[in-house]
């Protein structure tokens, strides 16, 4: 065979395509492809911007080319991560306080505990939005580590690509980590210490150190205050590290909101008011009776919302009353429908009882 004077660039990926390695075998099969001679293909080959060189005879076409995908589709710094607003969403509570923080830009790690569904995550969303900065959610689990949050290399055709973990991610784009249900961790999150301090991470498995950008911030969510859950009510929750709890600023307490904001909220999901109102005074009165310990279930905020929204897919407050409360245990359920049923004169709790048997 007559022996070509040159490989054009689409010949020899065209010729590549679909591989992962090539080896000094694949390479004189190239050269006889091609009409040249093994050590001309190897120098063309060695050219190729997506091809390292492993050790002698074997060379890896991937590697860098996975790369520069991955990081363009992960870190792309036109897609934004600022949440959408929600135009349902009515400030309460430490609202206010949250938003000062994020709007300072200082550094100042914030811890934020509350009963389960009182609006926690969905503040902190809605105040980076109105702010217009950037937001990284993670939720915590008794699984997650140091690779999870920190990052670690992922198999990428056929090639191991170092993957940014969420952490990296905010430090590096200044953004608002927040980290949900942080009382559910282990002992595996304290790979956090170095951040919670302002300081950055070191990446020691590629030898990079990565500085926090200016606006970067640390907000936890929890049901609890980090030291576990005595009455059972917030299974699987931890005992956290007295020094982890350390390097947050500042606890902010979320109660339930007021009555008054209660009803503006649901407003937002219901047109029927009077409704609305009747919801927001049941919820009271059962959070006040739990408080007091007359009862071990308290209805949400976030319970209330179900309820509405059941009732605009039902059309009727039995049904929706009825279907959102089912969680919990008879007798429990019992008490709540009676105590609403003293509430609203137009319930019939005895006609839906009737419609089930």
């Amino acid at each position: 065979m007559p022996l070509q004077q040159k490989i054009t660039h689409d010949q020899l990926t065209s010729y590549l395509e679909g591989r992962s390695e090539f080896t000094s075998s694949d390479v004189n099969a190239a050269a006889s492809h091609f009409g040249v001679a093994p050590q001309s293909f190897v120098r063309r080959l060695e050219k190729l911007p997506n091809v390292s060189k492993v050790q002698k005879g074997l060379w890896s076409l991937t590697v860098e080319e996975a790369r520069e995908v991955f990081e363009k589709q992960v870190t792309d710094p036109k897609a934004s991560l600022v949440p959408a607003k929600d135009d349902s969403y009515v400030p309460f509570g430490n609202f206010n306080s949250i938003k000062k923080i994020i709007k300072s830009k200082v550094f100042y790690p914030t811890y934020i505990q509350g009963l389960s569904g009182n609006g926690k995550t969905f503040g902190v969303e809605q105040a980076c939005s109105q702010l217009n900065r950037e937001l990284i959610r993670v939720n915590i689990t008794i699984e997650t580590d140091e690779d999870d949050l920190i990052g670690g290399f992922r198999l990428n055709n056929g090639s191991t690509v170092w993957h940014n973990g969420p952490v990296i991610e905010a430090l590096e784009r200044g953004a608002i980590l927040l980290l949900d249900e942080i009382d559910l961790a282990s002992n595996k999150i304290l790979c956090l210490q170095s951040v919670l301090e302002g300081k950055g991470v070191f990446l020691k498995k590629i030898g990079k150190y990565v500085k926090p950008a200016p606006g970067f911030n640390v907000i936890a969510t929890a049901n609890t205050k980090g030291k576990g859950s005595d009455d059972g009510r917030f299974i699987g929750t931890n005992v956290l590290n007295e020094a982890f709890l350390e390097r947050f600023a500042i606890t902010l307490e979320q109660e339930y909101p007021t009555p008054v904001t209660e009803v503006k909220i649901l407003n937002k999901q219901c047109a029927d008011s009077d409704f609305c109102a009747r919801l927001a005074d049941w919820a009271q009165i059962i959070r006040k009776t739990f408080a007091d310990g007359g009862i071990d279930e308290v209805i949400s905020t976030r319970r209330l919302v179900h309820i509405v929204k059941a009732y605009s897919i039902f059309g009727s407050k039995e049904d929706a009353i009825q279907y959102s409360i089912n969680r919990f245990d008879d007798e429990t359920k019992q008490a709540f429908l009676e105590l609403y049923d003293k509430i609203d004169a137009d319930f019939n709790k005895d006609d839906l009882t009737d419609q089930q048997s």
